[in-house]
């Protein structure tokens, strides 16, 4: 059962001590120091072709699936969101796909991080930056994840928040989505997914919004969409936050992402964190989830999904 939303917003103050996206608290607390690019750099994960991980996914499943006749490369960018999914997302496109796939997301992050352009004033080192990286490894599929930072903590937002002006934050917002899209084409042919991402509790229109921005996106620049908030909301309530959904039949298959089988239903966020959906203990240092996550498992699923239907065998 949910917490009442005193003790909710109580919990979330307590963990923007301890976790790596400052995305993670109320809008109306608020916000500590942001974080330093130097350390965010620190916590990357970059995920090799060769990585052998498997915490939230099992490799010997669905292996009746075929994968595309032409292997698609991967790159997946963005914040705490694909932090904690990276390494379930990489198991996934490999197994399924076959893909060859490199992760470099970084914890309180906003789009504005990954344009070139923006030095020091960014949390994403010059090195990382979306076109930077299409430039080197020449992705088929150049993946987005951001829940749309509204707190202000980086830089590269000129302390433009969500709370305090919302028509300057979304006028913000989608600016700088043209403007990485627009850098990532000119940096080489590559499709771009644009994640949709799951409610939020507290502003619920500002997901609506922040989704409807990457959808006319996407419909503008050839762009694809995978709709993993979908898959994190209830049945005809797609922007309404739940912590628990039914079991879908993958997870009863599985009973490890089953999490309570007696009630048919299993758990996306911990007590703790309503916007992560890593089953762990948040910490102060960023990391890919260490444990199997019903709601990482579902975001990547239907990332993969996506993208294997656009593979051109």
């Amino acid at each position: 059962m949910r917490r009442p939303w005193i003790v909710g917003l109580l919990l979330a103050a307590v963990l923007l001590g301890a976790c790596g996206d400052p995305a993670s608290g109320p809008e109306a607390a608020p916000p500590p120091d942001a974080p330093q690019a130097s350390v965010t750099t620190q916590q990357r994960k970059p995920a090799s072709p060769s990585a052998s991980t498997d915490t939230d996914t099992d490799t010997d499943t669905d292996t009746d699936r075929k994968a595309p006749a032409k292997a698609p490369t991967v790159l997946y960018l963005g914040d705490s969101l694909a932090m904690e999914a990276q390494d379930v997302l990489g198991q996934e496109v490999r197994r399924e796909l076959g893909a060859t796939y490199t992760s470099a997301p970084y914890s309180g992050t906003t789009l504005c991080d990954y344009l070139e352009g923006t030095g020091e004033r960014s949390l994403v080192p010059v090195a990382d930056k979306a076109a930077a990286l299409v430039r080197r490894l020449r992705p088929d599929f150049v993946v987005l994840q951001f829940w749309g930072n509204a707190w202000g903590y980086t830089p590269c937002m000129d302390g433009i928040t969500h709370d305090a002006s919302p028509g300057k934050y979304f006028e913000r917002y989608e600016a700088d989505l043209k403007r990485l899209t627009d850098q990532i084409a000119a940096a080489g042919e590559t499709r771009i997914v644009l994640v949709l991402q799951g409610p939020d509790p507290i502003t619920p229109d500002r997901v609506r919004r922040v989704n409807a921005l990457y959808e006319s996106r996407a419909g503008a620049s050839d762009g694809l969409l995978a709709d993993a908030g979908k898959a994190l909301s209830a049945a005809g309530a797609r922007h309404a936050w739940v912590q628990y959904l039914p079991c879908t039949a993958y997870e009863r298959e599985h009973a490890e992402y089953c999490t309570q089988p007696d009630r048919d239903r299993t758990a996306l966020h911990r007590d703790d964190d309503y916007l992560h959906f890593c089953l762990a203990p948040t910490t102060s240092k960023p990391r890919p989830c260490p444990v199997r996550s019903p709601g990482i498992l579902r975001i990547a699923r239907e990332i993969t999904r996506v993208i294997g239907m656009h593979t051109v065998g």
